[in-house]
């Protein structure tokens, strides 16, 4: 039985002459207190209490101990630290780090209501998963779930940090739209086999701007990859343009969003656009002399050779109107490979070499970020019965994603690790042991002595103290 192995003592393979003994009394110690820069963090920019506001929350307020800022930072916290489920809260909840990031007064817990929750400062799953599993028409009258999800503040919150993350408008902003598939196993609704991926999955759609996210809109897996596009451009730009009226919007995708629909949005709406096209044979017929000379210079050199194209088409049926076209005929080791994209940026504006190799090419960075958030933080981690719960699970992964990516533009500025994952990121500067004391007047977190990166945590701690503190709004 497993009690049977219960031990207050442990006898490991000795030092020399020197035993080694291990046992659980060292005080109350944490492996996360480098999670206080993230308090700081939350401190300056209020990004958490903000998100918390896109929840309505019809609990008597006098009858509840966490409330939904609390419970919003404690979930959020807890991804960025890398505990990805919510059973991992039954044993977090006694974490008196973890309970002062989320701003309890009580860190220890011990002026708990009920008896049985004394020594657990914080939520357990139980009470955590309401954030998720409240239904849309919830109300006063409910008898558990209460906490109702507001959608659309939660969409536009998103947008709002990545305006709020620039002191001044920029001239120009690139929008990356990307599908990817997020693997599920079980029955959730919304389950589909995909053919392309091979799997059943959801087919999430990320809109990123350089390394900031705006949008993760999870969807079934039985449509288009750019189904819905038109509709997140409709919601997203007049936001952007709301703030930044002058500001140039590019539009970036591969072949799957070289839809009709979404040029013809963009060209009506002042969007510009650089897309992927799938190629073909009227398009390869294009670049056939291109190709020769490509083929020429790899003869000649042993490397791969490219010639680009700039030439006018349309589509036999779908297209509306002639637009540019960029081919770029390439000769490799393994032969021809072909490749087409269609922009509505004139070449006056920017040559097709460029437009191809650094505007285009750059949108692969996008799927980096998409990876970090799945492998990091979790944002696959979608079990739950609803798409409604999946996608608040989306939400909270893609929060932690926000905080992060300002923990690297902020905190990180200057550092080794102001390009680093968030993995990376995690192991160097959160995860620092700690010894916690709480006292009547304060509250003593004894970082590890040993602890190889003081300096640059020293450095970061600096970074967040320049940061100037967001107004609240009235």
């Amino acid at each position: 039985m497993v009690a049977e192995c219960l031990t207050e003592e442990f006898d490991f393979q000795p030092l020399g002459r020197r035993e080694v003994i291990g046992r659980f009394d060292g005080g109350t110690i944490t492996s996360d207190a480098g999670a206080l820069l993230l308090r700081e963090l939350e401190a300056k920019t209020g990004l958490l209490r903000r998100f918390s506001e896109c929840f309505t929350d019809h609990r008597d307020p006098d009858l509840i101990e966490h409330t939904v800022e609390e419970l919003v930072k404690q979930r959020v916290f807890a991804i960025a630290l890398g505990y990805e489920d919510l059973n991992d809260h039954d044993e977090l909840r006694h974490d008196p780090l973890l309970a002062v990031l989320v701003g309890k007064r009580d860190p220890t817990g011990k002026h708990r209501v009920r008896q049985r929750d004394i020594g657990k400062a914080l939520a357990g799953k139980s009470t955590l998963n309401r954030l998720e599993l409240t239904p849309p028409g919830a109300s006063i009258a409910s008898r558990y779930k209460k906490i109702v999800a507001e959608c659309s503040a939660i969409e536009r919150f998103f947008v709002d940090a990545f305006l709020d993350s620039y002191d001044e408008p920029p001239e120009e902003i690139i929008l990356d739209f990307d599908p990817t598939d997020d693997r599920i196993h079980g029955h959730q609704l919304g389950r589909f086999y995909q053919g392309y991926y091979k799997c059943y999955c959801y087919l999430p759609l990320y809109v990123f701007c350089g390394e900031h996210l705006l949008c993760a809109k999870l969807r079934p897996s039985d449509i288009d990859g750019s189904a819905g596009t038109v509709e997140e451009l409709q919601r997203i730009v007049p936001l952007i343009r709301e703030r930044w009226p002058d500001v140039r919007i590019i539009l970036r995708g591969d072949s799957g969003f070289c839809r009709e629909p979404i040029m013809n949005w963009c060209e009506k709406n002042r969007v510009d656009f650089v897309l992927g096209l799938s190629k073909n044979d009227r398009l390869k017929a294009e670049t056939v002399d291109e190709m020769k000379q490509a083929q020429a210079a790899f003869e000649q050199t042993g490397k791969a050779a490219r010639v680009f194209k700039d030439f006018t088409y349309r589509t036999l049926g779908s297209w509306s109107r002639s637009r540019r076209v960029v081919g770029k005929a390439e000769y490799i080791k393994k032969g021809e490979n072909p490749r087409f994209i269609v922009s509505s940026l004139s070449s006056g504006t920017i040559a097709a070499a460029p437009l191809y190799e650094e505007v285009y090419c750059a949108r692969g960075e996008m799927e980096n970020r998409i990876k970090e958030q799945q492998l990091y933080l979790f944002a696959d981690r979608t079990s739950c019965a609803t798409m409604r719960a999946n996608q608040l699970r989306l939400w909270f992964s893609s929060l932690a994603y926000v905080m992060m990516q300002m923990l690297r533009d902020v905190g990180l500025e200057g550092t080794d690790l102001e390009r680093a994952q968030c993995d990376t990121i995690r192991l160097k500067v959160l995860k620092i042991g700690a010894q916690i004391r709480v006292t009547f007047r304060k509250v003593w977190i004894a970082l590890a002595e040993s602890y190889p990166w003081r300096t640059l945590f020293a450095q970061i701690w600096a970074n967040l103290r320049r940061l100037p503190p967001r107004p609240i709004p009235n």
